[in-house]
């Protein structure tokens, strides 16, 4: 071992130990190649690990091991190349130890540390001898018109084994003496147990025990459907709560008229108040988004060993360090004796990142009340009634233009939950007035000219749990901020594109996207009869993406997407596969939530279940996507995310230069269209 992050065997093999998450993003591809580059490695011999839990493997800004937010390689760009270039000047060291020579007279090429006399030794020979080299303190990088793997388009690592069957994911893993727990929780969220009678559950076939936990009751098989069986044939009677009239069609209504009041400012330039009252039109629009499932591909899922000393568990995790805690504390052992090995993750969109750690915690109190190792799965139904949400939106919007059809002034009134309130980033991300970053984010920093602008927001308290969503807030304010910047453009009689660039004449980033995303569309172009063309621009997680999209809309009002151009700067780009097919992933993602996501809430109960009523974009209904990439010499930014914001609000602007009609609620319902 050379160091946490590099190991080098005899046989020549180079594993790259990676700690953050691959979860469907690339990152067993993307940072290997950071390292590969400094260390020049033979690539074709380099394989992947995943990290353990310490703090070596910690987020470089977030201070705790964890993947999310669009940042892998924008943490790691800089550390991972160190590592690189340390290890290579330890081989180097090594060699040059052995040959009695300067090593300034020697150099690392592909596998193999090369003398000036021709002479060479493999680094499988030197990594032993490597090990025991002191760590220079000092490396020297190389310039980026050295690179040989970054920017060029690699085959992803994690390929082979997904498609061959012997990559692990949680649901995959067994252990020794496992049985297999599913749980039923309260039907309506803060509910309880009054009673329960097993003698249904305990009659089914391969079903062990039942047993009482805090988040409900458990039954534990010999096999999943065993305990899938026995937990349908629980008869619980429950406490439902606080909650058991919660309905979203009653949020609506309270968040309605939150909206038409002031909450707390966010941000404030010039006088957003006189400039409406003065403008020659003033918009008022109303835009709502629901309730969001993360919808992963694979359940969740948590294997757990616990003995009287320690803990192993094995998971598909977004979040290690905060489940290492939480589950030391159910455990009640010290973290040091949780042990976590992060498997492959069958999608997660935040979803295993949750910050209070809730399907490790529940898998940890069925281990420990039945003393026996344990898998504990959720099925698809469960995390879907009952699991965590990206909240419901109201957003009240006001813009003025003037007599030449500028924009004078903007209002822009948010409503909807917290996420950050009460986990372990509340202090980093909600400020002491209240305001949570994440709830702003993409309506407090739009990049246009506006002269008087105000965004406030009500943080709302309600009784469904919430947190991050893929591109997190950006997820609602792309939609509400660009379908009211298209709204503002046909009020003042202009393009949608020529309106927005012309609004970024300071903005270079943001207007090369938008122009490149247009001429690759043919925006201006003539359009097969029946089709209409939308625009929507949107930075988030530091990088910036136009998407232009064609629709039509059939004689049932169903919209149907038939193309996308998406433009996107990233900065550095380490891997066009990769860009290209997060671009791809973020926009179907998008698509499914524009045309389908909604969780609604009825008697405290989520009235969706599983892909029957909480659909996800078919692959006939997958319209072709291109991705253009603009170069560019700045460092790398995020890629998972930025795809998916603009694209509701490039549909929705396509529908109305198609049929007129304005979408502001997600959503889309085709029956609004029909009446169009």
């Amino acid at each position: 071992m050379l160091n946490p992050f590099v190991r080098i065997g005899s046989d020549e093999t180079v594993t790259i130990i990676v700690n953050h998450s691959e979860m469907g993003q690339g990152v067993y591809t993307s940072l290997p190649m950071l390292v590969a580059e400094e260390l020049e490695c033979d690539w074709s011999k380099v394989v992947v690990e995943p990290a353990p839990v310490d703090p070596s493997y910690n987020h470089t800004q977030w201070g705790v091991q964890g993947t999310g937010g669009s940042t892998s390689v924008l943490s790691e760009w800089e550390r991972l190349r160190k590592v690189g270039a340390t290890v290579r000047e330890m081989l180097i060291a090594a060699a040059a130890d052995t040959w009695k020579v300067d090593k300034e007279s020697c150099r690392a090429r592909n596998g193999r540390v090369i003398h000036s006399s021709g002479k060479h030794l493999t680094y499988g020979q030197l990594a032993d001898k490597a090990a025991t080299m002191a760590e220079p303190k000092d490396v020297q990088l190389k310039d980026p018109s050295e690179f040989k793997i970054i920017g060029k388009p690699v085959k992803r690592l994690d390929t082979p084994e997904k498609t061959n069957g012997k990559g692990v994911f949680g649901i995959d893993v067994n252990i020794p003496g496992m049985l297999v727990a599913v749980v039923s929780r309260p039907p309506v969220f803060g509910g309880k147990v009054l009673s329960f009678n097993a003698d249904k559950a305990k009659a089914v076939p391969g079903v062990k025990d039942v047993v009482q936990v805090p988040s409900g009751v458990a039954v534990v098989a010999s096999g999943f459907w065993a305990a899938k069986v026995g937990r349908d044939a629980l008869e619980i009677v429950w406490d439902h709560g606080d909650n058991a009239t919660l309905s979203t069609d009653g949020m609506r209504e309270q968040y309605a008229e939150l909206s038409k009041t002031t909450g707390i400012v966010a941000r404030k330039d010039g006088d957003p108040q006189q400039a409406l009252q003065k403008a020659a039109k003033v918009l008022t629009g109303a835009y709502e988004v629901p309730y969001l499932a993360h919808a992963s591909m694979e359940p969740l899922n948590c294997v757990v060993d616990l003995r009287a000393d320690s803990c192993e568990i094995w998971t598909g995790t977004q979040a290690q360090t905060l489940h290492q805690i939480a589950a030391a504390q159910v455990a009640g052992l010290d973290p040091d004796k949780v042990k976590i090995h992060t498997t492959l993750l069958g999608g997660a969109f935040g979803r295993r990142g949750n910050p209070q750690s809730d399907f490790v915690v529940m898998a940890v109190q069925v281990a420990k009340a039945i003393k026996a190792p344990v898998k504990v799965v959720w099925t698809r139904e469960d995390d879907t009634t009952g699991g965590w949400y990206r909240p419901m939106w109201y957003d009240r919007i006001s813009g003025g233009i003037d007599s030449d059809g500028n924009i004078v002034g903007w209002r822009h009134t948010i409503v909807g939950q917290s996420i950050m309130t009460g986990t372990p980033f509340e202090a980093g991300m909600v400020s002491s007035d209240g305001i949570d970053e994440t709830s702003v984010e993409g309506a407090k920093d739009i990049p246009y000219e506006i002269p008087n602008i105000v965004v406030d927001l009500h943080t709302t308290k309600i009784g469904v749990p919430v947190q991050w969503w893929r591109p997190v807030g950006h997820s609602h304010t792309a939609f509400v901020v660009e379908s009211f910047m298209d709204e503002l453009a046909h009020a003042a009689g202009r393009d949608p594109y020529e309106f927005r660039r012309n609004l970024l004449a300071n903005q270079p980033r943001h207007r090369a996207v938008l122009e490149l995303a247009a001429q690759k569309a043919g925006w201006g172009t003539a359009l097969p009869e029946g089709h209409g063309r939308g625009i929507a621009l949107h930075k988030s997680f530091s990088s910036f993406v136009a998407q232009v999209v064609e629709v039509s809309v059939s004689s049932s009002g169903e919209p149907h997407v038939h193309r996308v151009v998406c433009a996107i700067d990233c900065g550095r780009v380490i891997n066009p596969n990769t860009v290209e097919a997060q671009m791809q992933s973020g926009i179907v993602y998008g698509l499914s939530a524009a045309l389908y996501g909604a969780i609604t809430l009825k008697d405290g109960r989520v009235q969706q279940s599983n892909f029957n009523n909480y659909k996800v974009l078919a692959m006939n209904k997958t319209p072709k996507v291109e991705v253009y990439i603009v170069s560019s010499q700045e460092d790398p930014t995020g890629v998972g995310e930025p795809a998916t914001p603009p694209i509701a609000a490039a549909v929705a602007n396509a529908i109305f230069a198609l049929t007129g009609k304005r979408i502001r609620r997600l959503p889309i319902e085709a029956k609004g269209l029909k009446e169009a």
